[in-house]
């Protein structure tokens, strides 16, 4: 950036917002504290209840209203109806940018912001991975996530030279952010092979949903990692400040787990 001051960008985060009809009121009222507050609004995925494209226009409505940029990718529940494509167009129709498999680059007080977005997908973490072995159709659920690996790993090559750099989720690349789920279903919820190309180029930070039970703070080899699902407790939204010199500046406390 040479001689120029370095920014301050303020990202508003959340995952499973899980949109539907009835929660128009409270996610309008959200982003719209969103939009006064923060420079990008990152939403991690579970967009929807069910993945209906109906569900995807409230979104999609509620996000007009709003003039900070907002970029998305998809969950688990997002894929449910089995309506991907109508899903998308929906969303798009909005003020919503869905990353999938795909980086970007905005401009942000005279700083870039590069931003790396895919859904991820499980296969677990040390002691419970999922092999490459066996039946084809668990060897397809291995070569899934094996994309989402190369996703991310080619999109942080795409924004290498971006002032800051995050990458959106939605399964946990981390045990760190799991702590507070049941062991026996972090399997589902993540895996730690997405942590290697996070290990590689080091973003300046990470966020991810799913893992409703866990914990909002992690880390991968001192890489900042952040669960931003509602329920983490429950909030609308997570709001963080990065300055494009110095990374992450500033944080929301939570209580610490009694």
């Amino acid at each position: 950036m040479g001689n120029q001051e370095p920014t301050r960008i303020r990202i508003a985060a959340a995952g499973d917002i899980h949109c539907a009809e009835e929660e128009r009121s409270r996610l309008q009222a959200a982003l719209a504290e969103a939009d006064r507050q923060a420079d990008l609004i990152l939403l991690a995925g579970d967009l929807t209840t069910y993945g209906e494209p109906e569900q995807a226009a409230v979104l999609a409505d509620v996000s007009r209203e709003v003039e900070t940029p907002i970029f998305a990718v998809l969950g688990n529940h997002d894929w449910h109806a089995d309506r991907r494509d109508e899903l998308v167009e929906a969303l798009q129709g909005g003020n919503v940018n869905v990353l999938e498999r795909d980086a970007t680059t905005v401009e942000v007080g005279g700083a870039t912001v590069g931003i790396v977005g895919t859904k991820g997908f499980i296969g677990g973490f040390p002691d419970a991975h999922l092999p490459d072995f066996g039946e084809p159709i668990l060897r397809r659920v291995y070569a899934e996530t094996s994309a989402e690996v190369e996703a991310i790993d080619r999109g942080l090559r795409a924004v290498a030279g971006a002032d800051l750099k995050l990458v959106l989720l939605h399964y946990s690349p981390s045990t760190t952010t799991l702590e507070g789920e049941r062991e026996t279903i972090w399997a589902f919820l993540g895996s730690d092979r997405m942590a290697r190309p996070i290990v590689t180029h080091r973003p300046d930070a990470v966020f991810h949903g799913h893992g409703h039970g866990g914990t909002f703070a992690g880390s991968i080899d001192g890489v900042p990692v952040f669960n931003v699902g509602v329920a983490v407790p429950v909030r609308d939204f997570w709001l963080f400040e990065f300055d494009s010199d110095r990374g992450l500046v500033s944080r929301p406390e939570v209580a610490v787990r009694g």
